[in-house]
């Protein structure tokens, strides 16, 4: 089993999609979705629309690493050759072998290509078969369909509702579905049946 250290750098990847450590240099990379895309952000609680806008995200981001509170990756489509977007660990938990998946957003051509059960299946294979984890938890604004409907589609089970949980962008309040998926369940079936989905 991997000791978890957020300092190391861990690139995860299969024959699809490469995962690799985030860091600011990857602001050329990321550029075009965040001038282009405006709708990318619509749910996110982290802003990265505009150019100072993804600068701060990086910063953001990258600062979290270092506080080793999150570690956070870029997104690199194998099959296009082109950067697709980003996602994270956050909320990591060594002592209680638990952590979040999230802040998860890809380009438009990217969606519904695949390539996000690509990504869970490594960010998941790794923080249960690597990590030791026995819980990974997601959250998303409760309106999300898109997003609420990709996670159950890997095998989330649905745990309630935090309600008035947090503001979004347009500064009202949003409610926020959990899901989660265990270590027992991980090895009961929902990894066998997310490897036949990809």
């Amino acid at each position: 089993m991997t000791a978890f250290n957020v300092r190391k750098d861990y690139t995860l990847e299969d024959e699809s999609v490469l995962l690799r450590p985030l860091t600011m240099a990857d602001y050329d990379n990321l550029l075009t979705f965040s001038l282009n895309e405006p709708e990318l952000w619509k749910f996110s609680l982290l802003q990265g629309g505009g150019s100072d806008a993804l600068r701060n995200y990086l910063q953001t981001a990258i600062e979290a690493r270092e506080a080793e509170r999150e570690y956070p990756f870029i997104v690199f489509d194998k099959r296009t050759n082109e950067f697709a977007g980003s996602t994270r660990y956050y909320d990591i938990q060594i002592a209680q072998k638990t952590l979040q998946i999230g802040f998860t957003w890809y380009g438009k051509e990217f969606q519904g290509t695949g390539l996000n059960k690509h990504c869970k299946f490594l960010l998941l294979q790794f923080a249960f078969d690597e990590l030791g984890m026995e819980r990974v938890e997601f959250r998303a604004d409760a309106t999300n369909a898109k997003s609420i409907a990709a996670m159950k589609s890997i095998g989330c089970t649905v745990e309630g509702i935090l309600r008035n949980h947090a503001y979004r962008n347009d500064g009202t309040r949003r409610d926020s579905i959990v899901l989660s998926i265990l270590k027992k369940e991980w090895e009961d079936g929902v990894k066998g049946r997310l490897i036949q989905k990809l």
